[in-house]
């Protein structure tokens, strides 16, 4: 008996659990509530916040304010001093160190024990589980997975204490039976520098008979590309003849699907997006036909909502079992890694309430409203992918960002973009693009007006690996860095376009 089959009988128990999500949301999201509240109440932020005293919501939401990373820092790093009982019982050895932006400042995001188990291995679990619902054939256990991870270093010296990138500290406290099935080794792995780790990884992926990838789409794409530098071959499946799915997140796939689906021509290749981030594991594609996410309720994870405010004193949250369809919300959580109320800078549109499934907007600082036109990263994703789709271009990478005025006093929307495969027509590219943008966004459309505050958007073609220059300049290649995609300010730009006249 194949060790798929045996895994899939494993799994079976879940998928009737999942159901719970169709019919019971409301009911799982205020258990999970009540169970965090009750753990919580005897730390120093659940004493001040009177946690012990909640009767429900509404008590918590009264006494716990809303909350970004610089209202936690104080308590975070007492943590990582090893004070014990703070946001969460006990003392948290392991400290995510989120790259959400490029910014120099770095979060270090609690990963408890609990966190760890409830909130982060069980999102990879139930990513399995879905994936064997939807592919009865699958034979995945039956060759290796290729995780591509991060790497750690030691915690203020602490005995056993580490801060890095999730991946690294997922990597690190794994069950050592699911090293016999993944690839690299965990020496590998756990390298700091991409660039030699993504050579290791090739040399020893490429031996062995891998079905399943898992990872961030740019830097598994890199990887990938080294293999096939290394074996000589065309298409990846003819490296690995057996590989059948892609586990991705970190960033939006869009941009990267028409790069991957020319590396693997397979008809057997499955891609399955998940949305898993330093602060927890949160959503996963159910269902292959549709590019939105199943909302994961059951985990040690209470969500909130907000539309989007400039100050977070602006805000008001709402519980899950009181959101609308295709409104654009802030997320917020608390969570068993001590998170409480607190806004993640991830923004989501609600597709589907019975079961809550969602996509991911953009982020609340990851927008551009210079001008009042409102822009998302999702529209910018749809309208490249449409663009690409009618001229046959490859993006790369790309930002975006406002040109406040310039010598003519004219403003703009200004786009640096790096392609696999360039436009013939630059300019009827970036018409395209333009006119897709206000179809998708009423508030861009009416800015665009007969070019009255906005004039059309510029495009200027980056070199060849710009993106991955720059992030090598700031010393962020690799792990779960990302471009900025879209910006109100021209800082990130700036840099990128000095780079790309050098």
């Amino acid at each position: 008996m194949s060790l798929t089959r045996i895994a899939r009988n494993f799994f079976a128990s879940r998928w009737h659990e999942l159901e719970r999500h169709q019919r019971e949301g409301e009911t799982l999201q205020r258990e999970v509530l009540s169970s965090l509240l009750n753990r919580a109440k005897d730390t120093e932020y659940g004493r001040n916040h009177l946690f012990g005293a909640c009767k429900g919501y509404d008590d918590f939401a009264r006494n716990t304010p809303l909350v970004d990373y610089e209202d936690l820092k104080g308590y975070i790093d007492r943590m990582r001093q090893g004070e014990h009982d703070v946001l969460w019982p006990g003392t948290v050895k392991w400290y995510a160190k989120s790259s959400g932006t490029t910014n120099d400042k770095s979060k270090f995001i609690p990963v408890s024990p609990d966190g760890l188990k409830q909130l982060h291995y069980r999102g990879g679990t139930d990513a399995v589980a879905l994936y064997l619902r939807n592919n009865p054939d699958s034979r995945m256990f039956d060759g290796r997975g290729l995780i591509l991870g991060g790497s750690h270093a030691p915690n203020y010296n602490l005995p056993g204490s580490l801060v890095g990138d999730l991946s690294a500290i997922l990597i690190e406290n794994i069950n050592p039976i699911v090293n016999l099935i993944r690839v690299p080794s965990k020496k590998t792995a756990l390298l700091a520098d991409f660039e030699v780790k993504r050579d290791r990884i090739a040399e020893e992926a490429i031996k062995k008979n891998v079905t399943n990838i898992s990872g961030v789409p740019s830097w598994m794409l890199s990887v990938l590309r080294r293999v096939m530098e290394i074996s000589g071959k065309q298409h990846l499946e003819e490296v690995w003849p057996n590989i059948e799915v892609f586990f991705h997140g970190g960033v939006a796939f869009t941009p990267y699907r028409e790069q991957y689906e020319q590396l693997i021509t397979s008809p057997r290749m499955h891609y399955m997006e998940t949305y898993n981030a330093s602060e927890g594991f949160f959503g996963l594609q159910d269902d292959p036909n549709d590019r939105s996410m199943l909302l994961m309720l059951d985990y040690d994870v209470f969500y909130e909502f907000a539309e989007i405010r400039n100050d977070k004193s602006e805000m008001s949250p709402v519980p899950l079992w009181a959101v609308e369809k295709d409104k654009n919300y802030a997320m917020i959580i608390s969570t068993s890694c001590g998170l409480w109320r607190y806004m993640i800078g991830d923004t989501i549109r609600f597709t589907s309430l019975n079961p809550y499934k969602f996509v991911i907007s953009g982020r609340t600082k990851s927008f551009i409203n210079a001008f009042g036109e409102e822009l998302i990263v999702d529209n910018a994703e749809q309208g490249l992918a449409y663009a690409c789709q009618k001229t046959g271009a490859i993006v790369s990478e790309y930002t975006a960002a406002p040109v406040f005025m310039d010598a003519e006093a004219k403003c703009r929307h200004q786009w640096l973009i790096e392609f696999e495969k360039r436009p013939a027509d630059l300019t009827q590219f970036g018409q395209i693009l333009d006119r897709k943008l206000q179809e998708l966004n009423s508030d861009y459309e009416a800015k665009r007006y007969k070019n009255i505050t906005l004039q059309p958007l510029e495009i200027i073609e980056a070199h060849q690996g710009l993106f991955n220059n720059w992030l090598r300049n700031l010393g962020k290649l690799g792990g779960q860095h990302k471009v900025p995609r879209l910006s109100n300010s021209r800082e990130h730009i700036e840099q990128l376009l000095k780079l790309n006249e050098e």
